[in-house]
């Protein structure tokens, strides 16, 4: 048996859990540069707040309805995310981390589930503060089914018999179906096919002909048999991207420097968070393609380093060199952003003969950023490039406090 837990509305819980005078209230969280709704309570949802809202768009509403509004506070929601899925592991044999509030787990041999699977749900609550719902079935996509299910049965629904299976299709609509994106559903519709359970009558042989090799695991899917195995072993990092967009347009090339050396430092942090090092840095500088009067400019140049580096000093200096060869005068920057590709472990370094490698004096100064950034708050010690106005920064007027990630913020009983 698979099951799917799920984080109700995470980023809405996770603001709320430290802000309980917010318990029944609407709240909406805002996207990078607060530009678009990207989370909403159930209240803010009454409310007639759309995922994807821009945020001037409804202004009025959130006026209208005194709905609390915050920036996208992503420190904050991962580490919340790390808390959740390690209580999860605790009760599964087998754990899937699917997304950021997300995982699958295996069931398997686990005895009485109507009894075990509220237990799990109780743990993480009490635990963690995030509310969660789980659906649990005989394959993941039953299993996800039976999630958004769940939500109306105290956040648990066991489907481990032939007959719940076929009661919790039989009006589930088919567009909410996992695996059901645009074209499919077009499909689905013409030929006026609107719950799962229609879908599943349908010839198997329609499923391949129609949908290929993924029609024909969602019909074994529908039928309980599993097609699509746990995932344990997340396949190798391909590529790590840092990007952003600014609070103002860039005109300056002094100005998309600093931008560079964060967004470069970050970066830099990143690779060695996962012990990778990169052998390609790629660079990028957008503008605001929805504005005619603007001159548009998007380029783009990859660098190749003669040895893979995850140093702050290496990355920094390539990505600011890149840039100011990129940029030109008269042009409004709107984002830019680095990609670090070409990932290879820290311990299968390849040095080369024709550079004079200092990696150990580069790799010391890391460490010391990365430890004492750790200790006293990101930033707290960085590339002077970087400068210290950053009127070019993120939007970010509604931003809650890191209550588990900074010491400063941590709530204080007295």
């Amino acid at each position: 048996m698979f099951a799917l837990c799920d984080c109700n509305n995470f980023y809405a819980s996770a603001e709320r859990l430290f802000r309980p005078e917010l318990q029944g209230k609407p709240i909406v969280v805002l996207s990078n540069n607060d530009g678009c709704v990207i989370a909403r309570s159930e209240e803010a949802k009454a409310c007639g707040i759309r995922m994807g809202d821009p945020e001037f768009l409804v202004r009025d509403l959130i006026k209208k309805f005194q709905i609390n509004v915050f920036s996208s506070n992503y420190v904050l929601y991962g580490d919340m995310s790390e808390r959740v899925m390690h209580q999860l592991g605790r009760w599964f044999p087998r754990l899937d981390v699917y997304s950021i509030d997300e995982a699958f787990g295996w069931l398997g041999g686990i005895n009485n589930l109507n009894s075990y699977v509220p237990k799990i749900r109780t743990a993480v609550v009490q635990n963690t503060g995030i509310p969660v719902s789980i659906g649990v079935a005989p394959t993941k996509t039953l299993a996800k089914l039976a999630n958004k299910l769940a939500k109306k049965y105290n956040g648990v629904l066991v489907l481990d018999t032939d007959e719940k299976i076929a009661s919790a299709v039989k009006d589930f609509p088919v567009h909410d179906l996992w695996g059901v994106g645009r074209q499919y559903y077009k499909k689905f519709e013409a030929l006026k096919i609107e719950t799962v359970a229609q879908l599943r009558e349908m010839p198997e042989m329609w499923f391949k002909q129609n949908m290929t090799i993924m029609g024909q695991r969602m019909y074994n899917e529908l039928w309980g048999r599993p097609a699509i195995p746990l995932d344990e072993i997340r396949e190798a990092t391909k590529g790590i991207t840092v990007s952003r967009s600014f609070r103002n347009y860039i005109e300056s090339p002094e100005i998309l420097s600093e931008a560079l050396t964060l967004y470069a430092s970050r970066l830099a942090e990143k690779l060695r968070a996962q012990g990778l090092r990169c052998m390609y840095l790629q660079v990028f500088l957008y503008t605001n393609k929805n504005r005619e009067d603007h001159p548009q400019h998007f380029p783009s140049h990859t660098h190749k380093l003669l040895i893979a580096s995850n140093s702050t000093t290496d990355l920094v200096s390539i990505a600011v060199k890149v840039a100011q060869k990129l940029f030109k005068y008269g042009i409004k920057y709107r984002k830019a952003g680095v990609i670090a590709t070409g990932l290879i472990p820290e311990s299968e370094l390849q040095l080369n003969i024709f550079s004079d490698h200092d990696g150990g004096k580069k790799d010391t100064v890391s460490a010391v950023l990365d430890k004492l950034n750790l200790a006293y708050g990101r930033g707290t010690l960085r590339m002077a490039t970087e400068g210290f106005e950053k009127k070019w920064r993120l939007k970010h007027e509604y931003l809650s406090k890191g209550y588990t990630t900074r010491w400063s913020d941590i709530i204080k009983v007295i």
